[in-house]
């Protein structure tokens, strides 16, 4: 029993005698966001997306609409903005937007110039509320 408390004892001595290596752990995030490698974002991305079961309802796939159907919303959207550009021209002139006060429907248009560019304040009477634009001169 002596013999072995002692084999090990000097075993256990042997083990403390030894020289002890480690290394320093650095942590390194890998999200680009908190500082990891931009090289990442991509493959993170895809991992992300590749996880995601979850269907958007509004969106509409492009595989699914119907030619005939985008034609013809392009087609009311030329027309429409034809129409538009029209009445714009037909209200305004072709010269632009004069110095005064405009009514569209219940829009409200005041225009004025100044040093810095055109002031146009639009009031909707219907809502209440106002916007003000200030186109500067180049």
């Amino acid at each position: 029993m002596k013999k072995l408390f002692l084999s090990l004892l000097l075993t256990g001595l042997s083990f403390f005698t030894m020289e002890l290596k480690a290394q320093d752990f650095v942590y390194q995030p890998k999200n680009p966001a908190f500082g990891g490698n931009y090289l990442n974002y991509s493959w993170l991305l895809n991992s992300a997306q590749s996880q995601n079961t979850i269907e958007d309802p509004n969106q509409q796939s492009s595989l699914n609409n119907d030619p005939m159907a985008n034609f013809e919303n392009n087609l009311n959207r030329q027309i429409l903005n034809q129409l538009s550009r029209r009445i714009v021209d037909s209200q305004f002139g072709e010269e632009g937007l004069e110095d005064g006060s405009y009514t569209l429907g219940s829009y409200q248009i005041e225009v004025g110039s100044d040093g810095g560019g055109v002031n146009i304040n639009i009031y909707d009477s219907s809502t209440g509320n106002s916007t003000s634009v200030v186109v500067p001169y180049y």
